[in-house]
């Protein structure tokens, strides 16, 4: 299983980036879905917290399912934020949220079932890998902001057993609008209703990680405040890593149906996954911290658009100077999506650029910014779109790197 699972890309172009970085390159990474500690810290409340709960000795195995006291601390968060009333017996933490996707699938997918999901989207081929699932590709368009739509979906649902949506997706950053993803749910919905009793129902996976870092007039929907029938059939993926920049610190929370969530906590808990116990004290704690939370969710998301915003005009004022190149208005997340359509080209060296990966790699090297191709979630290496992740880059950095793009691109024949 292992030998066959498909290695990552984003892997592959880190070592590249490494390998610069060795010889004294200074390279823009805008590959890692992460943040740079140094230029956006975690709350300090929180970091706070953390510190105090170790000096307590809070230091021992935490339950399974998570402290009490975080469980109802997210209850109390997701009502506030989302009006959603999920019970804290409803509600699963775990280190980060792999280990909450990952026990979805084995939750609700036998081998050789059927799981549906987008591309581009995130690691969902690896998981049906994982659980010899038969993976259904829906790929997207452009022109839907590379979110997938209900006429996309609709030929895949019958007879699967999980549809696995992101919103605001990564790795494009872009979002469901309300009356797109209400009519997704209108398919879950009218595909259980073909379902015999006692057999098992079509579950969706909805991963809103991101939901706290929307931009402009941008809302985040989610399926069960849409259609509150769905509840009992959606399993949300959620938690702190990417609201509050704290990737280590492994905070993240699942909840949806309580049978569903008593099987995936068993599962986290025999894999070992859960959240460090200082960590989740920490967290109960400033996670009730209504303007603290108010505050550093209005200082990181003011700063995060600001980055792709600049990004996204560079790429503008270059397709407006003629150079093929795109990119779409940010909506969420830390990411834009951008196209960069140089396939065919040659390069000053004479090496052709046969495909997304070949254009990626002559940046690395000609313009000192490393993207990712979206051929690496899923997508043909034939759609030369990219993601640029900005979460390790200061404002000043962006602004920098879009005349080397250029430089680049003038280079190409």
């Amino acid at each position: 299983m292992a030998q066959n699972l498909r290695g990552s890309e984003i892997i592959k172009i880190a070592g590249e980036i490494n390998e610069l970085k060795r010889q004294g390159q200074d390279i823009a990474n805008l590959t890692i879905g992460d943040f740079d500690a140094n230029i956006y810290p975690i709350p300090a409340p929180l970091k706070q917290g953390i510190v105090e709960a170790y000096n307590a000795n809070q230091t021992n195995y935490p339950p399974a399912d998570g402290m009490l006291s975080l469980r109802e601390s997210v209850s109390g968060f997701i009502k506030s934020r989302y009006n959603l009333d999920y019970a804290s017996n409803q509600i699963l933490i775990s280190g980060g949220s792999r280990p909450l996707i990952y026990s979805i699938y084995l939750a609700v997918v036998n081998p050789g079932e059927r799981v549906v999901f987008p591309a581009p989207s995130w690691n969902n081929n690896h998981y049906c890998d994982l659980l010899k699932a038969e993976a259904v590709i829906v790929q997207t368009q452009p022109e839907h902001n590379f979110m997938p739509t209900a006429d996309e979906i609709r030929p895949h649902l019958k007879g699967a057993a999980l549809l696995s949506l992101c919103s605001p997706l990564n790795p494009t950053g872009t979002m469901f609008s309300k009356k797109d993803l209400e009519e997704i749910c209108d398919l879950v919905i009218a595909e259980n209703k073909t379902r015999k009793a006692g057999e098992k129902p079509l579950y969706m996976l909805y991963d809103q990680i991101y939901s706290q870092l929307t931009f402009g007039q941008h809302v985040h929907f989610n399926p069960v405040t849409l259609r509150p029938e769905l509840k009992d059939y959606v399993i949300f993926v959620d938690g702190a890593s990417k609201c509050f920049a704290s990737t280590g610190v492994r905070v993240g929370w699942g909840f949806g149906p309580t049978g569903i969530i008593n099987n995936m906590k068993a599962i986290v808990g025999h894999m070992g996954a859960w959240s460090p116990k200082a960590e989740q004290v920490a967290m109960a704690k400033f996670l009730q911290q209504e303007g603290e939370v108010n505050s550093y969710l209005s200082w990181i998301k003011s700063n995060i658009q600001a980055s792709l915003n600049t990004l996204h005009e560079g790429f503008q004022q270059l397709k407006a100077e003629g150079f093929k190149v795109d990119s779409i208005e940010p909506m969420g997340a830390i990411y834009l999506t951008v196209k960069v359509d140089y396939a065919g080209k040659t390069t000053p060296d004479g090496d052709l650029l046969k495909n997304s990966t070949d254009i990626n790699f002559y940046l690395i090297k000609e313009a000192k910014v490393a993207l990712v191709p979206f051929s690496a979630f899923g997508t043909d290496d034939d759609v030369n779109w990219f993601r640029a992740s900005v979460g390790a880059s200061t404002l000043q950095g962006i602004q920098n790197l879009i005349p080397r793009i250029k430089a680049a691109l003038v280079k190409l024949k």
